[in-house]
């Protein structure tokens, strides 16, 4: 399996991508980022559940109601949120300057905003930078794509996953970015995938609901949900391969969920002040609908947190968090593991040798 940091691996048939510096980011570099398919691809998106809601990810939701993209357009640096009127006409205007540098319908174009909220977006900028953007296209242009979008990101986060349908190769490449404000509920973090598959749009908008439902929804650094969240799909069908049934749906669902996985545990790695790492698996619970609510209270719990940033074999903070999730659970049951080795059994510790 490739980790996808390659830029000659980081590529999918019918896309191009690049990345300059607009002048975006305080500290400089690149901040405006776009992706372009060759031709009209079907698209589909998620976006955050936040009440509050940056002017791109309003914008980008109504656009794909039709269902089909042809460039999406992303900078750093400023999240144009809570900026009024003025941040919508500055997130068409970011929409329009892509597309008369490509010559397509501003309609078919999507934005994406990352960064401080609450500063008006200097739209003027990310205009007169378009053209040298769309001068470095290429379908190498990932690398530099991942970079763009970064904020508090330590490093760039792309995965590249294949799968075979009907004898043609299947590529899924995602970029992402996130390290700050991550929590479940979304994605919590910007998200660009492209396929090289032929897929009904319908059909694309609930594989990635699903398999964003099984990654960057289960994953959590410190509780905040953002205002920007949104996941992208495009796909172009360059491959040949057509997505329509049985098994077809399947193998491209899991390939597509493994690349949001990936994805996924990078932003979780690279979470601000993070230096763990950590699965929360359940077993045994009634429902999954229990066995995510236990999760979610073990790692949500500030307490389970700092133990285990101080590697503290503290697994009372763990039962506790259990025990207040609100899941139907049987406290003489309780098993607690780290690794492979039992802490607790039966709802009581195994003392002090089990936790050496």
């Amino acid at each position: 399996m490739d980790d996808g940091t390659m830029t000659e691996q980081a590529a999918c048939a019918g896309f191009r991508a690049a990345a300059v510096a607009a002048g975006l980011k305080k500290r400089g570099g690149l901040d405006l980022g776009l992706i372009v398919c060759d031709e009209k691809a079907a698209a589909a998106g998620v976006f955050t559940t936040n009440r509050v809601q940056a002017a791109p990810v309003i914008l980008s939701r109504e656009r794909l109601g039709a269902g089909v993209c042809r460039a999406v357009v992303a900078n750093a640096g400023n999240a144009n949120c809570c900026t009024g009127q003025r941040g919508m006409e500055d997130a068409r205007a970011m929409a329009r300057s892509a597309a008369d540098a490509l010559g397509i319908d501003p309609e078919e174009v999507l934005v994406a905003s990352t960064g401080v909220i609450g500063q008006p977006l200097p739209a003027e900028r990310v205009a007169a930078a378009m053209p040298g953007l769309v001068k470095k296209l290429s379908p190498a242009g990932f690398s530099d794509f991942a970079s763009a979008i970064m904020t508090t990101d330590l490093v760039p986060k792309i995965a590249v996953e294949t799968t075979v349908i009907d004898g043609r190769t299947v590529t899924v490449t995602g970029v992402a970015k996130g390290s700050g404000m991550i929590r479940p509920d979304m994605a919590t973090m910007l998200c660009f995938v492209c396929v090289d598959a032929e897929i009904d749009s319908g059909l694309l908008r609930r594989l990635l609901a699903d398999g964003v439902d099984r990654t960057f929804n289960r994953i959590t650094v410190d509780g905040d949900t953002s205002t920007n969240d949104m996941a992208l799909i495009l796909a172009s069908g360059r491959s040949g391969a057509v997505i329509a049934g049985e098994p077809a749906e399947s193998a491209f669902g899991e390939c597509l969920t493994a690349a949001l996985a990936r994805l996924a545990r990078m932003v979780v790695k690279d979470g601000e002040g993070a230096t763990k790492l950590v699965d929360i698996i359940v077993e045994g619970a009634k429902t999954a609908g229990d066995a995510r609510r236990v999760a979610d209270a073990v790692a949500h719990s500030s307490l389970v947190k700092t133990a285990l940033f101080g590697q503290d074999a503290n697994w009372g903070r763990i039962i506790a968090a259990a025990g207040r999730s609100g899941a139907a659970i049987d406290p003489d049951r309780i098993e607690i593991l780290f690794d492979d080795v039992t802490m607790v059994a039966d709802g009581m510790g195994l003392g002090p040798e089990a936790e050496a």
